[in-house]
């Protein structure tokens, strides 16, 4: 009797221990393709051309992840929320060669303010919070590329316009990245600074003063702005 009930306790349970080891690769491979699946979707929303709003708020979120330290060092919190904006409207509008673009108006600026940044405190003409700007620095250096980026968004002028609003987009980073490095380097670099309204000689991180050194430093880094826009614009 005893071994009629162990034969039956062991018919019912092979079935079911080889059932759950049949189930379990077949779960697996399963959450496999699904984990795949979702994997690809990401790529292709990724790479949507034209972009979209759903790949521009991903690339972004995804990039201002891995850049957050660089971010920090170069705008408050409430900063990167402005920046995060820009950055998915850019995306949205131009796609990574304009995301590109405003990246490197942000890497290169901040890293001239930070240039002798010690002597421009001890002369009080350093950038506030270490050089750490704000939501009114963000919308403020970027007003005239987000309106290029709206009208090219929403398809204003048609084709016929789509260029020059590329070209206004540009030239709005341009023109900041210039005045932005000729105003650090000047403070930093300048020996004799004139007031641009009367020429006369005044002191370094005066309103509206220019140097030489500041000058040229803002030429050459708007040129290089420029051309390294021709450059992605040339492989995109």
């Amino acid at each position: 009797m005893a071994s009629e009930i162990a034969g039956t306790i062991i018919i019912f349970q092979n079935p079911n221990s080889n059932a759950n080891s049949c189930r379990t690769p077949k779960m697996m491979v399963t959450h496999a393709g699904s984990a795949q699946s979702a994997l690809s979707e990401a790529i292709k929303l990724i790479r949507s051309s034209p972009p979209t709003w759903q790949s521009a708020l991903l690339n972004n979120v995804f990039i201002f992840v891995l850049g957050l330290p660089i971010l920090v060092s170069g705008l408050s919190l409430s900063g990167i929320g402005a920046a995060f904006l820009l950055g998915t409207l850019t995306w949205r509008a131009f796609g990574p060669p304009g995301f590109l673009l405003v990246a490197t108006y942000f890497i290169i600026g901040t890293a001239v303010t930070k240039v002798r940044m010690a002597q421009k405190e001890a002369q009080g003409v350093a950038e506030k919070r270490k050089g750490r700007r704000g939501p009114a620095s963000v919308i403020g250096s970027s007003a005239a590329g987000c309106f290029c980026a709206f009208l090219s968004i929403f398809g204003v002028g048609g084709e016929a316009s789509s260029q020059v609003l590329k070209l206004g987009f540009v030239a709005s980073f341009c023109t900041k990245l210039s005045d932005t490095v000729s105003s650090e380097i000047g403070k930093a670099y300048g020996k004799t600074t004139y007031l641009v309204t009367t020429l006369k000689v005044v002191p370094r991180g005066t309103e509206g003063a220019v140097s030489v050194e500041g000058t040229i430093a803002g030429f050459l880094a708007s040129f290089l702005l420029a051309f390294g826009s021709c450059v992605m614009a040339r492989c995109s």
